[in-house]
């Protein structure tokens, strides 16, 4: 084999290895929800707005504070070589707090199928009562655009 073919071998070579690389599933997450084991932290009935504060932070400017409670909210994205960036996960995490501001209610909510369904629940009263705030909030996830994110 001519030194010019055995160069052009190991550059098509190279530039397979370096096309798979860039076909490996890249994630990217928008917004935040805290982990299981930072709620379980919460305790439903004793914890105040100011302790679940300390605990794990308010929302942040992807989540929203409500006087009655406090949204966490997270979009996951899944993105493979050129192609554009796939929706994999949405989360909303609620807590609700009494008039008092302690906690009532901790649930997290996913969408399955177009539906918001209760992943985790932890209450004292009655669960989350506005649902179609919940699934404004997994709904506006769905027309976000995390290219105005990226930087």
């Amino acid at each position: 084999m001519h030194r010019t073919n055995k160069a052009s071998v190991m550059a098509l070579a190279l530039a397979g290895i370096f096309a798979l690389g860039a076909c490996s599933p890249q994630y990217r997450n928008h917004g935040y929800v805290p982990p299981e084991e930072d709620l379980q932290q919460i305790q439903v009935g004793a914890d105040t707005k100011d302790t679940v504060a300390e605990k794990i932070g308010v929302p942040a400017s992807s989540g929203v504070l409500t006087n009655s409670g406090y949204y966490y909210v997270r979009m996951r994205t899944r993105t493979i070589g050129p192609l554009a960036a796939k929706e994999i996960d949405r989360q909303v995490v609620a807590i609700s707090f009494s008039e008092q501001g302690v906690v009532q209610n901790v649930e997290r909510f996913g969408l399955e199928k177009g539906q918001v369904v209760p992943l985790t629940q932890r209450v004292t009263s009655s669960p989350v009562s506005d649902k179609s705030f919940i699934r404004q909030l997994l709904g506006n996830i769905g027309r976000f655009n995390p290219a105005g994110l990226a930087g």
